[in-house]
């Protein structure tokens, strides 16, 4: 290394900044976010009294001749000095930041590059949580605890790796920093009692399909799981981004098909996080939107296990966006509505009739197989026979198929739609809409992103 990356305590010692430019106001702001007592000169008429009792000097004039006679009156003082843009007058050097509450990420490149650093920060800002801080605070709480209970340097070590990576970890990282204390204190009496302590669960929307549709969270969790409890419709190239050594587990649930019951997934979350798992459920679209999650919550919280949820972009916003569909438009529609096809037949019914109007659209899963029936109850409470429909089958996925038609012919446009063990999911949109997706098929499959 040519620079060894040091970081100072700036607290109430002095820094000087000179030049009066933007460079010169982002390093006097930074100087000052660090605690320092930040003093501005002026180039044209510094001398080396102005550095008695600095611990840092930086120029930034924009003008060469200016930034180098600072530079010599900075040295004749003996003070370390930085000046923008000129690694040849650097005593030390200025490194993109990364920081989050108290994490602070320093990347260099040596003043090579500094449009490369700029790039690293950015994708080390997408990998790292926003409340990083709240994992300070959370070790910060707990600290004196763990070091009097635990006298062993190996067992403390793996008791603070599980407490800033395990289910602790991931209540606060989510915002639950008086659960993320529940659960530290859980494991402390585990530990003070020789136990083993629960795990967690991470009720987790995958999205429609395409994985470079799954939130950033969503992504890290894959790569911390023990085990994933996945839907049916939860495709390969999602599960492809999951831990190698993760156990993969289908839990799915498809019409006319041997299946897992609710009760049966809900006891196997249970179980395994009781085991000291770090369980994902993973689920199609968004866990809480037709997802049963708030059914598999419910038995987490009943057990008295910790559990998070992270939502998912559900499969009306992803299809609708895949078949160029504008679920709300301007002009054409003000309101959207989800509806479960699934019951239209004999199932608790919607109130149709509340649904069907100028202005409004409908988004209705899992209606394929049900088509006449959807298209009969619409048109039973008003819906005219030439209400634009549109079927989207594998939205967002390499093998998406859009049909679009009339409300009339909905049950024929279906019927392609849900034939065969084959047939992927389809999402029905209904209302003015839904003409949209007409107007882009002579296009290139549209990429959401």
């Amino acid at each position: 290394m040519r620079h060894l990356p040091l970081f100072f305590d700036l607290v109430g010692r002095q820094v000087a900044v000179v030049g009066d430019g933007a460079k010169a106001d982002l390093r006097a702001n930074l100087a000052r976010s660090a605690g320092a007592e930040v003093r501005r000169l002026n180039a044209g008429s510094v001398t080396a009294a102005d550095f008695q009792g600095a611990v840092a000097v930086f120029v930034a004039t924009d003008d060469e001749a200016a930034d180098a006679a600072v530079h010599r009156v900075a040295k004749t003082a003996g003070v370390p000095v930085n000046v923008a843009d000129r690694p040849a007058l650097c005593d030390f050097i200025m490194p993109a930041i990364v920081d989050r509450e108290g994490v602070v990420v320093a990347i260099s490149t040596g003043g090579a590059s500094p449009t490369l650093a700029t790039v690293l920060r950015g994708r080390i800002e997408a990998a790292l949580p926003e409340r990083l801080g709240a994992l300070i605070r959370l070790v910060t709480t707990f600290r004196a605890q763990i070091n009097a209970l635990i006298t062993a340097p190996s067992g403390r070590r793996i008791f603070l790796r599980r407490l800033v990576e395990g289910p602790a970890a991931r209540l606060a990282l989510a915002g639950d920093e008086a659960g993320a204390r529940r659960v530290a204190l859980g494991e402390l009496d585990a530990a003070r009692r020789q136990l083993s302590p629960a795990g967690i669960a991470h009720i987790v929307g995958a999205g429609p399909g395409d994985p470079d549709l799954l939130t950033l969270k969503a992504a890290q969790l894959l790569q911390e799981a023990d085990a994933i409890l996945h839907d049916d419709l939860v495709p390969p190239a999602v599960l492809a981004r999951a831990r190698r050594d993760a156990e993969i587990v289908s839990v799915g649930k498809r019409k006319g098909r041997p299946s897992w019951a609710q009760a049966d997934i809900d006891a196997e979350l249970v179980r395994r996080v009781r085991a000291g798992q770090t369980v994902v459920r993973l689920k199609a679209g968004d866990p809480f939107v037709f997802g049963r999650g708030g059914e598999e919550v419910d038995a987490l919280r009943t057990a008295g296990l910790p559990w998070t949820v992270v939502p998912g972009i559900t499969a009306a916003l992803g299809c609708a966006a895949s078949a160029c569909i504008p679920l709300t438009h301007r002009r054409h529609a003000s309101a959207v509505t989800f509806v479960s096809g699934h019951g239209a037949k004999d199932g608790k019914q919607p109130a149709w009739a509340s649904l069907v109007g100028d202005g409004h659209t409908l988004a209705i899963y899992m209606g394929a197989s049900e088509a006449s029936t959807v298209r009969d109850r619409l048109m039973a409470a008003g819906a005219g026979p030439s209400t634009p429909v549109a079927i989207v089958e594998n939205g967002t996925r390499p093998g998406q198929r859009v049909s679009t038609g009339r409300l009339s012919d909905l049950a024929r446009l279906a019927a392609s739609h849900s034939q065969g063990m084959a047939a992927g999911p389809s999402l029905i949109i209904v209302g003015d809409v839904a003409a949209y997706a007409a107007l882009s098929e002579d296009l290139p499959l549209a990429k959401v992103s």
